[in-house]
């Protein structure tokens, strides 16, 4: 599940930065330290010196608060006798994304996906030294919000897990093209992202909801492989795990790709039409969110 990113790499000096798009409002700190941009006045990002562990530590709260909201609802369903309704799940998913992208979006890019992390890294905008401590965040943040889960409302954490419903394959494929759809839609969301502004967190966490909906049934709606592996880790119970670590990263690296293929190959540019170039080349893909989720 995906988000705004906010993040590209280090690639001018100090030297360049009355060159940069004042729209942007991007800032060159050091060579350790991510640049970022602001995409709109909501995210004051200028001057912000945001080190790596800063970073690491927001994707951690938000993937702490995306899980924490599934919990909640499927807890609140199972305690209240019914069972865990589809409608209240995907609008827990999706209205956490939203939540999520304008808190810590300005900071880490609000992944709190390792899909939408890979697919970033996939692409080049992202670097790859930083995946593997994003996912690392990500996956035990989902952990102890599922170990919360259990302890607040005192549930099985069996009861959190994703696990195919009709089958191994019709899972794999059910979470593979939903998650292709979001990462399709983030990178659109990016590239006319000074048009779109803020409320692309809006507009992905719609489509987060829609893509709960449309995959509950199938695969319970996972789209995120720490989303599955927290619960999974906390019950012991692996069955079909390989599905939501492999489907999901699949779709959203294939989604990304195809997104930026299909842009590169639009018409010819005219006198009075001319494409932004430096879009293409720095900027970022939207999760979500995970997402961009990029």
């Amino acid at each position: 599940m995906k988000m705004k990113h906010f993040f590209q790499d280090h690639t001018s000096s100090d030297t360049n930065l009355d060159n940069h798009d004042p729209k942007m409002g991007s800032s060159n700190i050091s060579s350790d330290v991510i640049i970022m941009q602001e995409p709109s006045c909501c995210f004051p990002l200028k001057g912000m010196d945001l080190n790596p562990a800063r970073v690491i530590l927001a994707e951690w709260v938000g993937t702490f608060i995306l899980m924490f909201s599934v919990c909640g609802i499927i807890s609140s369903t199972q305690l209240s006798r019914d069972g865990a309704g589809l409608l209240e799940y995907a609008a827990a998913a999706g209205l956490s994304i939203i939540v999520i992208v304008f808190i810590i979006g300005p900071i880490s890019g609000a992944h709190v996906n390792p899909a939408v992390t890979i697919a970033f890294a996939t692409l080049g905008h992202f670097p790859w030294s930083r995946v593997p401590f994003y996912i690392l965040a990500q996956s035990f943040g989902a952990l102890l919000a599922t170990y919360a889960g259990v302890a607040i409302y005192g549930i099985k954490s069996d009861l959190m897990a994703t696990r195919p419903a009709q089958g191994c394959t019709t899972a794999f494929w059910a979470e593979l093209v939903a998650t292709f759809i979001l990462m399709f839609l983030c990178a659109a969301l990016a590239r006319q992202a000074q048009y779109v502004g803020s409320v692309a967190g809006l507009v992905v966490g719609i489509a987060i909801g829609l893509a709960v909906l449309i995959t509950g049934p199938v695969s319970g709606g996972s789209l995120n492989p720490a989303r599955s592996l927290g619960p999974a880790i906390a019950s012991g119970n692996y069955e079909g795990i390989w599905i939501y670590l492999t489907a999901p990263v699949i779709g959203a690296v294939v989604g990304a790709l195809l997104y930026r293929f299909l842009y590169l190959q639009g018409p010819p540019c005219t006198a009075s039409s001319s494409p932004d170039t430096s879009l293409l080349n720095n900027h970022s893909l939207a999760f979500g969110v995970g997402v961009i989720a990029e």
